[in-house]
């Protein structure tokens, strides 16, 4: 099955620059520092700050830090500014208008980068493109989640759960989520509208066709399950020049947009 490659963090290679987004998406895993490694907060703005100290558990703090850093380092490499002063806004959510749509880079250089970050215990994945991206991460969840969460996927993908074994729903589930969130995210609606429940983009090893849309589930490492959506003709693939890691194609579970 097709997949797009995807590259550890720190990555040892170029950074991208604009016009190398044009043939796919670029990503990037993001794993957090050892505990006994201070996180570098000195590139984050004072909101990303304020979040990060809002988590109590350490190691979602680290994480968090350690996904805001790649992403304005990546972004600043892209764009040739020092991350610190990469301008990030929200859009207008395409819901309700307000101020809290999908994530972008503020003012022209938005029209030509854009980007998508999501972080679940250890893992962050992290993505940019040419155009609109969503991508998503999670943990695999255990039975008694998929039973309370499933409920509110596509009927179709109701029924493709239900007629699973047991044993494979939780896998199932979070290969379909990982599918949903992507695409909300993407859209700039994430969990707020009812595309939960209306697109359909399957439970199976490979995404139900979404028409003019990109959808590839990613590699992660055992317990997760991430994916990635864009618009566009075809499927995304892996990009020429950009070796697969053996982090790149299917495997998550929770509820979240740019986190």
């Amino acid at each position: 099955m097709p997949t797009t490659a995807v590259r550890p963090w720190p990555d040892p290679g170029p950074l991208p620059r604009p016009h190398d987004l044009a043939p796919g998406p670029r990503l990037w895993l993001v794993r957090a520092p050892g505990p006994d490694v201070a996180p570098d907060e000195s590139v984050l703005d004072e909101e990303e700050r304020r979040r990060a100290a809002a988590l109590r558990r350490p190691a979602d703090r680290a994480l968090y830090v350690a996904a805001h850093v790649a992403l304005r380092r990546v972004l600043g490499g892209c764009l040739g500014v020092p991350a610190g002063r990469v301008p990030l806004t929200r859009l207008p959510c395409p819901g309700c208008g307000g101020p809290h749509g999908r994530p972008a880079v503020a003012g022209p250089a938005g029209a030509a980068v854009h980007f998508s970050l999501s972080h679940t215990g250890g893992l962050a994945l992290l993505g940019l493109a040419a155009r609109p991206v969503g991508v998503d991460v999670e943990r695999v969840p255990d039975v008694g989640l998929v039973r309370d969460a499933a409920g509110a996927l596509h009927p179709a993908e109701q029924e493709e759960l239900a007629a699973l074994p047991e044993a494979e729903r939780a896998a199932a589930f979070a290969r379909c989520w990982t599918r949903k969130e992507a695409y909300l995210k993407a859209i700039g609606e994430g969990l707020s509208g009812d595309g939960l429940g209306s697109a359909h983009l399957g439970t199976g090893p490979e995404p139900a066709g979404l028409p003019g849309w990109l959808l590839d589930d990613i590699e992660v490492p055992p317990g997760y399950a991430a994916a990635c959506a864009l618009p566009g003709q075809g499927r995304t693939g892996p990009q020429s020049g950009a070796p697969e890691s053996n982090a790149s194609r299917p495997a998550a579970s929770s509820v979240r947009q740019h986190r």
